[in-house]
């Protein structure tokens, strides 16, 4: 994620952990709301079966939580990825090919 310009916090979720732990977890460090009373996390687990079926068992407990998670990353790298990769760690290798759409889309990032 830092390759491609990301700078807010990343949280890896393939800790070993049971998926209610790991919901408390994000709970108690990232609240209900972000900042600017947006969502306050966003999942961005691999684009296969296994993937989507943890992203929506997260995103239903932490929205049975009142926490607001963003699934609009993941459905757009969904989109423009699906034929070059299915797991998140390969958009590193990508990063040099993405980034200058990254740029159009968001020319002045801000640290979160």
């Amino acid at each position: 994620m830092e390759a491609l310009g990301f700078t807010g916090p990343v949280e890896v979720l393939n800790r070993g952990w049971e998926v209610s732990r790991l919901v408390a977890y994000l709970y108690d460090k990232y609240g209900t709301r972000g900042l600017n009373g947006g969502p306050s996390i966003c999942i961005l687990m691999d684009w296969d079966r296994t993937g989507g079926q943890l992203q929506r068992k997260l995103t239903q407990r932490l929205e049975s939580l009142d926490v607001k998670v963003s699934d609009a990353l993941r459905n757009q790298l969904l989109k423009a990825l699906k034929p070059e990769t299915r797991v998140v760690e390969a958009m590193s290798g990508l990063a040099q090919d993405l980034l200058p759409f990254i740029r159009l889309e968001d020319p002045h990032p801000t640290e979160l």
